[in-house]
């Protein structure tokens, strides 16, 4: 206990059953080590009730870390998240061995660094929950689809054909349904009929893809209430291709708009920001090589900028960024949706900020040279110049 009490900073590396952790002193001397086991709650909250309360305590931001932050917390401590790539590299650069110990030891030390390149965002749980909503419908969205392959694997391996667009749409549904249940179906030739192991797995995964659906309707009826209650939310539905859904998941992706200091930052968070990977002589005349979009950080918000940018490119403004890109999209098409993407980033930032919704036409800035031009020299809107009396 005299050792905890001179304890100024601490670092958790948290495992799936148990943690190490490490305590330093205020001259940064490693002056206590304990473990924690997760298995009995009671006892945990207990043991971290006797550490000393008000004190950073450093966690990596892997999987798992939202429970145990939430329980530093509540008893009092200052739980703060570390970037597991750059205390990788971190370690790496120093010549260390990864083990729980040596891990726990360089986490209390981050507290102390001058600046807090190690740190990133912990979102309460108000975010996190959003998260695992919008999480919970991207799984179920992601094994309907394996589904889908799977009934047409059926299909192509028996070589059934059929004449709908979408074999999963009123008709197509009645059609494999029928497929699955009878030897005949009418308007299938005889040799297209499946033989028995084939209709039982067919209608195996038709029973499961109607439970899937009414899953995923149920979610998406629970994202938008929680969307009619967001004003933020209600902002990113009115730019153009962003509906309930992708409104939904940027808004619990970004979290609070005000940790950004820019509209820059935000593209960074969303890897939309392109970076350069040029080395060597420079060549003014060329193009600059190795541009490419960021890898780390939230790829569920650059796929939903991006998502909602196929759909942009409709609307005359976000086109016009398109056909600027593409040549009329006659070329890079992936990238002009990129660019679409970041220029509705740089929109929703915007709009959460200021706190307005998209207007269109967008308004033109005084002083603008669109302005000017429908303004006389007068500086009123068409009034003719007077001469000056002599």
């Amino acid at each position: 206990m005299k050792m905890l009490s001179r304890v100024a900073q601490m670092g958790m590396d948290c495992h799936r059953k148990f943690s190490r952790v490490t305590g330093r002193d205020s001259e940064g001397e490693v002056v206590w080590h304990e473990r924690v086991e997760h298995a009995d709650r009671a006892g945990l909250r207990e043991q971290l009730r006797r550490w000393p309360a008000g004190i950073p305590v450093v966690l990596e931001g892997t999987f798992g870390w939202g429970w145990m932050a939430d329980e530093l917390e509540a008893a009092g401590m200052l739980p703060r998240l570390a970037n597991s790539r750059k205390v990788a590299g971190w370690r790496k650069s120093r010549g260390l061995a990864k083990t729980n110990r040596v891990d726990s030891d360089l986490l209390s030390e981050l507290p102390s660094e001058r600046r807090n390149w190690w740190e990133v965002w912990l979102a309460p749980p108000v975010v996190r929950d959003q998260r695992e909503w919008m999480r919970y419908r991207m799984t179920l969205v992601t094994v309907q689809t394996a589904l889908k392959n799977r009934v047409h694997a059926v299909l192509h391996r028996h070589g059934v054909m059929h004449k709908f667009s979408d074999i999963f749409g009123a008709g197509g549904r009645c059609f494999l349904m029928a497929l699955a249940t009878r030897k005949s179906v009418p308007g299938l030739a005889s040799e297209q009929r499946l033989p028995d192991s084939a209709r039982a797995t067919l209608k195996g995964y038709l029973q499961l893809l109607k439970q899937l659906r009414g899953q995923i309707a149920q979610v998406t009826r629970e994202l938008r209430r929680q969307v009619r209650q967001s004003p933020a939310a209600q902002r990113l539905r009115t730019i153009p291709g962003i509906g309930w859904v992708l409104a939904y998941t940027i808004q619990a992706e970004i979290g609070p708009i005000e940790r950004f200091t820019g509209h820059r930052q935000l593209a960074s968070y969303s890897l939309l920001a392109p970076l350069a990977n040029d080395s060597g002589d420079e060549d003014p005349t060329r193009t600059p090589q190795g541009r490419h979009v960021g890898v780390i950080g939230r790829r569920t918000l650059k796929w939903a900028w991006i998502e909602a940018a196929r759909s942009a490119v409709r609307h005359p403004r976000f086109k016009a960024v398109f056909d600027r890109r593409t040549n009329g999209g006659k070329r890079d098409r992936n990238r002009g949706y990129i660019a679409v993407a970041h220029e509705l980033c740089r929109v929703g930032y915007v709009l959460l900020s200021k706190e307005i919704d998209f207007a269109d036409p967008q308004p033109l800035r005084p002083g603008s040279c669109k302005a000017s031009k429908s303004r006389s020299g007068t500086g009123q809107p068409d009034v003719a110049m007077v001469v000056a009396a002599t």
